[in-house]
């Protein structure tokens, strides 16, 4: 067959010979004869700790490349270090996007590997593969080792949380608290707690961009390079079999994938993610999706934050495809995978090993767990909430609202001797979605008031229009839409108003005359703290970004281009 490289290679033309030549620092003639070129998207970074051990993923992958007769490119991309970009790494994920797509389409490659691990890394590279449309596949860069601390498992993410909540309500001390610093983080690798590296990990093998197996194993683990070079034999059969996004992905692996973020109890950062790679490949694919597919799943995985484990424990307990084996019957038989085969085909020899980690289907950590799909006057074109990591007793509440309207207004009265706040009060914070912040970070899960965490309140309810890390917990209404900044109904709201929130009946409201919502307009405040940008990529990204009900991406970028590049360059 003829290569897509071939068209910058082939002949004995002066474009061709500046393209072989200009390769030729170590690759030999031979590399022009055919073979397939296979780029290494790798998103290595020192300033991305959780993806630094990439570059030796990378080797693996090379060595199975040039095992199976194919050429391997090492191509850095953008990487985005979710602990370590600000305002928020959600900012970059469509610009990820963007830049990865444009390189590997305006390069003589053939397929690619797609190496990721922090939180928007996998997205980005996802959404990327799906618009130029090469044989692709993902290699998850997996967790970390689980680190301790006095004796105690922490949680990456999770511990924080509740470790820094603990010294505001002065039961932990501030020098502990820094002790527990350097046990956090073990190893190479990202969070080890269902956050939303695990959950898009997962994810990615769920929706068959895999190789079956392999998502979920730790960061140091050799099997995880074993799995690297024959995901590097694996890219030069699809380039053969010119297995493609758009002839694996359908709508069928995205409600897998929905099923597989339910029993796992993954982060709702999945559903923004999911949502745009389905737009990039022009697959049907709704928020209420989510809830019709999902709802009804059961948890089955007891890891933090819902549970009590962690991701090492997912994979010697058996992994993603023993935990997929006992919701078979919820899975679409006829969805693919990078193998060729379906995903359902590779749960047969799939067993679970501990079942404390990995619950039966009769005796689920929670019978129903998906996430749920809210809305009402409040969140029109919708809104979410994980159950699983919720209080079950704040799922149907009303309560007086608490406004915030900034996350610099939140950080500077919460603590306030003097905020009208209780137990039974519901936190809001506006402008935080996507414009405005711009970014929608992850903010959504705000501390509670110092003086309730005296009294020891550990939870209340919660609504934002931000998002929150997968790795937080707690009575949380998020991804509310239409945003503040965007002239969504959550712009109105006023600091005594009575929220209504009823998870079963699926309903977020404000319990506001429609006559006198319709008079309001949006507080002073709120407006003051937006403040839109000037200029670069922010400017781009504030005048083309979608809403969360649709997943985030800009307009512009929705949909796919191929790869065909018409031009030559000289």
């Amino acid at each position: 067959m003829e290569r897509r490289s071939s068209h910058w290679y082939d002949g004995d033309g002066r474009d061709a010979y500046i393209h072989r030549a200009w390769m030729r620092r170590g690759l030999p003639a031979h590399a022009f004869d055919g073979r397939p070129h296979i780029a290494i998207a790798n998103t290595a970074s020192d300033l991305t700790p959780c993806n630094a051990h990439l570059d030796e993923v990378a080797t693996a992958v090379k060595q199975g490349i040039w095992e199976a007769g194919g050429v391997p490119l090492n191509l850095p991309v953008v990487s985005l270090g979710e602990t370590q970009v600000r305002p928020t790494a959600m900012l970059w994920r469509n610009m990820a996007a963007m830049a990865t797509e444009e390189m590997l389409r305006a390069n003589p490659i053939d397929g690619v590997v797609l190496l990721g691990g922090c939180d928007k890394t996998i997205p980005s590279l996802l959404m990327a593969a799906a618009s130029v449309d090469l044989p692709a596949v993902v290699v998850p860069g997996g967790p970390m080792l689980t680190g301790t601390f006095r004796g105690t498992p922490l949680g990456c993410g999770t511990s924080t949380w509740q470790l820094s909540e603990e010294v505001r309500a002065g039961t932990l001390s501030r020098e502990d608290f820094l002790r527990s610093e350097s046990a956090m983080v073990r190893s190479k690798g990202h969070c080890n707690t269902m956050g939303t590296a695990s959950t898009m990990g997962l994810v990615a093998e769920a929706l068959g961009t895999t190789l079956p197996g392999v998502a979920g194993t730790p960061a140091p683990d050799a099997r995880l390079l074993e799995a690297s070079h024959a995901t590097g034999r694996l890219a030069v059969e699809l380039v053969e079999a010119d297995r493609r996004p758009s002839t694996l992905l359908s709508r069928g692996s995205f409600l897998n994938a929905i099923v597989a973020l339910a029993a796992i109890g993954g982060s709702t950062n999945a559903v923004v993610h999911l949502l745009a790679i389905a737009g990039r490949l022009g697959v049907e694919l709704t928020l209420d999706d989510f809830d019709r597919t999902g709802s009804g799943v059961p948890l089955l995985v007891d890891l933090q934050p819902a549970g009590r484990f962690l991701m090492d424990d997912l994979h010697r307990a058996g992994g993603l495809l023993a935990v997929l084996a006992e919701v078979r019957d919820l899975l679409d038989p006829t969805a693919m995978t990078v193998t060729g085969r379906p995903l359902v085909d590779h749960l047969d020899d799939a067993v679970v090993w501990d079942r404390e980690v990995i619950r039966p289907r009769s005796e689920p950590l929670q019978p129903e767990a998906g996430i749920a799909v809210l809305r009402g006057n409040l969140a029109p074109s919708g809104a979410v909430i994980k159950p699983a990591a919720a209080s079950p007793h704040l799922l149907q509440h009303r309560g007086p609202a608490v406004v915030f309207d900034s996350i610099e207004d939140l950080h500077a009265r919460l603590d306030d001797p003097d905020l009208d706040v209780d137990a039974d009060s519901v936190l809001v914070l506006r402008g935080c979605g996507p414009r405005g912040y711009p970014g929608m970070p992850e903010v959504s899960n705000m501390p509670m008031p110092a003086k309730l965490l005296a009294r020891g309140v550990r939870d209340m309810v919660r609504v934002c229009d931000g998002r929150m890390s997968g790795t937080a917990y707690g009575t949380v209404v998020l991804h509310v839409a239409p945003e503040a900044a965007a002239g969504g109904p959550l712009a109105l709201v006023r600091t005594g108003d009575m929220i209504v929130l009823d998870v079963a009946g699926r309903r977020l409201e404000l319990d506001v005359p429609a006559a006198e919502l319709a008079a309001r307009t949006p507080a002073p405040a709120a407006v003051a703290a937006y403040a839109a940008p000037t200029r670069g990529w922010e400017r781009l990204y504030v005048d083309h970004v979608q809403q969360a009900d649709t997943g985030a991406d800009l307009d512009f970028l929705v949909g796919s281009s191929g790869h065909p590049v018409g031009r030559e360059s000289h």
